[in-house]
């Protein structure tokens, strides 16, 4: 935020929807109709342009590409007159998953992780799974489904981390360069969990039962780390969007009229803003 003390960390992995979001987020900002305004000229729109023209096209932005990492700059004020510096990055999702899959962390992404006080990370539960286990399958059942006929034979199954287990260890990864691996509670980093693309949920559930729901060893891992961790859901788009063809009321409407966030009793705010204003408050009345 306004200071290094307060700065945001946005993690997701290829595919979370950030841009879209970055995109939703600063028109809304813009627009200044929400709970967090634009407090001056905004720095670096660059990674921005092309979604926020596609998205006045009424259709879907394309993937920012996996080597790119930029940070824009926006100065924020909310209605108390709270005032932040977001530095909203947007980059490849890839790097992301580079770190689990290589366990190597480079040196901006290891800066990046000591000096944020806040990570929001970014979850779409619509494309994860939960892995066979002695949750949803009897220990008889397990042990026919994966018995090797090959003693020195390894199976593709065997080689890939479960999507849960992946994100914990992602998780584990930033905690122990942040020096707080082992911790509870963590106070700072303070974690925000954003339960993306929520519309293709189709729930009715809070936020906190649906990713319970379809991650439970995660959430399990999350609160076991972070006494208070906020959990809401988001729709930046509030439906989905195509890449080719246009959509007539996207264009007639205007995106910045679309899009909404699920609060943490399951109410909904067609305020995008929500979940950073609700950081700039909590980091308001931290102590620093």
């Amino acid at each position: 935020m306004n200071n290094p003390a307060n700065s945001i960390l946005l993690i997701g992995e290829y595919g979370a929807g950030k841009t879209h979001y970055g995109a939703q987020l600063l028109k809304r900002l813009m627009k200044g109709d929400g709970q967090l305004k634009m407090n001056g000229a905004a720095t670096n729109l660059s990674p921005f342009e092309a979604t926020l023209r596609c998205l006045d096209e009424g259709i879907a932005g394309e993937h920012t590409p996996s080597s790119t990492y930029l940070d824009s700059v926006w100065p924020v004020i909310d209605d108390e007159k709270r005032e932040g510096q977001l530095v909203w990055p947007d980059y490849g999702g890839e790097q992301i998953k580079h770190m689990t899959s290589m366990r190597r962390v480079s040196p901006e992404w290891k800066a990046r992780i000591e000096n944020a006080s806040i990570w929001i990370f970014l979850v779409r539960l619509h494309l994860l799974q939960i892995s066979d286990d002695v949750f949803t399958r009897s220990f008889r059942e397990l042990r026919t489904r994966r018995a090797p006929t090959d003693l020195n034979a390894s199976t593709e199954e065997s080689r890939i981390s479960s999507d849960q287990a992946r994100l914990i260890e992602l998780l584990q990864i930033c905690l122990y360069i942040r020096g707080v691996l082992g911790q509870s509670p963590i106070q700072r980093p303070k974690l925000m969990l954003l339960l993306t693309c929520w519309d293709e949920l189709e729930s009715d559930s809070p936020p906190q039962v649906a990713l319970r729901d379809r991650m439970p060893m995660f959430a399990d891992f999350v609160s076991s780390n972070w006494d208070d961790p906020y959990i809401l859901g988001v729709s930046a788009l509030g439906r989905p969007l195509d890449s080719q063809h246009r959509d007539a009321e996207y264009v007639t409407r205007g995106p910045e009229n679309f899009g909404y966030v699920i609060q943490h009793d399951g109410a909904r705010s067609p305020d995008l803003t929500l979940p950073i204003r609700i950081l700039l408050a909590d980091s308001a009345l931290r102590p620093r």
